[in-house]
């Protein structure tokens, strides 16, 4: 089972900033070329779930891999706290909805994810309703593999020093005034209880999609990590642009 203490959150020693960026680079080249004979071909799709800690860096690494694509092919969804209406269906209802269409990239900024981390930290919902929505989240996936989209899942993961740190940043820095939330700090103090909840996330959820866990707590390398995984699985597709008509 993964302990998530006892993985790093920072690069390997023997990573070079400056060469890695070079690579990022490579990669979101080939991420481009990828992306041009999955949207011409129209036969897969590819969804990319980002999940993290508050200030994990989530819309940073969206932003760096995926906002050079061509926009008409690539579609981002944010989720936050359940609206009204949203409340009032399933808990997959409204993520299924923005399931990317053939020839798409999908990326989720959180994800239906939220719902088996969130209820149970809060204890919102008992034991027996997580448990079942961990089977209901597995039948999902394996629906979306069946119909030709690639899930890729992906976990940031930041030590409690640099959280700390970016949070303090958004108290100081006008420039990201806006993602402050007084809240963040108490969701902060929960740490080992949402860090224990997504641990038995990838236990039970990791059937028709495995988890990458990225260390995070240096930008340039998490956005190298989350380009080569995102190349990795377009590559695993028989992309090929479609013959002439």
């Amino acid at each position: 089972m993964i302990r998530l203490k006892e993985l790093s959150t920072k690069p390997p020693k023997e990573a070079v900033k400056d060469e890695y960026k070079v690579k990022t680079a490579e990669l979101l080249d080939k991420l481009r070329d990828l992306q041009k004979k999955l949207y011409a071909q129209a036969e897969y799709s590819l969804l990319v779930v980002l999940q993290g800690l508050d200030a994990s860096g989530k819309d940073g690494a969206i932003n760096h891999v995926f906002s050079g694509l061509n926009l008409l092919g690539c579609e981002v969804t944010a989720f936050k706290a359940p609206s009204e209406e949203e409340k009032k269906h399933d808990f997959l209802w409204r993520v299924h909805n923005r399931v990317p269409a053939k020839g798409m990239i999908g990326v989720f900024n959180r994800s239906h994810y939220e719902d088996v981390l969130v209820p149970r930290v809060q204890k919102w919902v008992n034991a027996d309703v997580i448990k079942g929505r961990y089977e209901h989240i597995n039948h999902f996936e394996q629906l979306l593999a069946d119909s030709q989209t690639t899930v890729v899942k992906c976990y940031l993961h930041v030590s409690p020093e640099e959280q700390q740190s970016r949070l303090v940043e958004r108290t100081q820095n006008p420039e990201k005034y806006w993602k402050h939330n007084d809240g963040d700090w108490a969701v902060a103090a929960q740490r080992d209880q949402y860090l224990e909840a997504y641990e038995d996330v990838f236990k039970h959820c990791s059937e028709a999609a495995p988890w990458h866990i990225i260390p995070s707590d240096k930008n340039w390398y998490k956005q190298y990590t989350l380009a080569r995984i995102t190349v990795e699985a377009l590559e695993k597709l028989p992309l090929a642009y479609p013959a002439f008509r």
